[in-house]
C-alpha cells in the first residue's frame, strides 16, 4: 500500500474512534493526513470506501480459529489462552473503531466485518464447551450460554478500557484475566 493511502486510513481511522463515522468530514480526514481533500477522492472516492477499504486491508484484529490451539484439556490453562490471545487481538482501539462504525450510514457495509471477530471466538467456545461437556469436565450447561458469558466476560473488560481508559479500573487485563477466569472455572467444573 502506498504511504499516502496508508496515511488517509490512519487518519480515517483515528477521527472514527475520536468522533464517529457521522460526525467526521472528509476535509478532517485530509487535514489529519496532511493531503489535499482532491488526493483522498482521488485515492479512494468517498469517505465510505475510506473506511471499506481499511477495513478490508489493515483495519481488523484477523483472528481465526487456529490462534487457539493447541487445546489441552485444562480448563483454567485453556481459557486464560483463549482470554489472552483475545486481548491481544481485541484492544480498546479496535473497540472505540467499531463502534465509530456503528453509524447507521455505514452499518450495513460493516456489521458483517464487525461481527466476524465475536462469530470465530463464540464459535471456538462452542466447540471447545461441548468437547469438555463430552470429556464430563464441565456441568452440562447450554453451550451457547457458556460461551456467550464468557465472550461478555472478555468483550466487557476490553469495552471498558476502551471506553473509560483507567478511570473505570486500574486492573491490567492479566490481572482481570487470571481472577475472572478462576471464577469462571470454580462456576462451571464438574468436581
Amino acid at each position: 500500500m502506498d504511504k499516502t493511502r496508508q496515511k488517509i486510513i490512519d487518519a480515517t481511522m483515528h477521527l472514527v474512534m475520536e468522533k464517529g463515522y457521522a460526525s467526521m468530514t472528509t476535509k478532517e480526514i485530509a487535514e489529519y493526513a496532511h493531503v489535499n481533500e482532491s488526493t483522498l477522492f482521488r485515492k479512494f472516492g468517498s469517505k465510505k470506501e475510506i473506511v471499506l477499504s481499511a477495513m478490508q486491508e489493515n483495519w481488523h484484529p484477523h483472528l481465526s480459529s487456529d490462534d487457539f490451539y493447541p487445546i489441552t484439556g485444562d480448563l483454567y490453562r485453556d481459557l486464560l489462552h483463549f482470554s489472552s490471545v483475545y486481548m491481544q487481538k481485541v484492544t480498546p482501539q479496535f473497540v472505540k473503531v467499531s463502534i465509530g462504525l456503528r453509524s447507521p450510514e455505514l452499518y450495513q457495509d460493516t456489521v458483517e466485518g464487525i461481527m466476524k471477530v465475536p462469530q470465530v471466538f463464540k464459535d471456538i467456545l462452542m466447540q471447545y464447551f461441548e468437547e469438555m461437556q463430552k470429556l464430563d469436565k464441565v456441568i452440562q450447561q447450554d453451550i451457547e450460554s457458556l460461551a456467550i458469558s464468557f465472550l461478555s466476560i472478555n468483550f466487557g473488560f476490553v469495552f471498558f478500557k476502551g471506553s473509560f481508559g483507567e478511570r473505570l479500573t486500574t486492573l491490567s487485563s492479566d490481572e482481570y484475566i487470571q481472577n475472572s477466569i478462576k471464577v469462571f472455572v470454580k462456576g462451571i467444573q464438574k468436581v
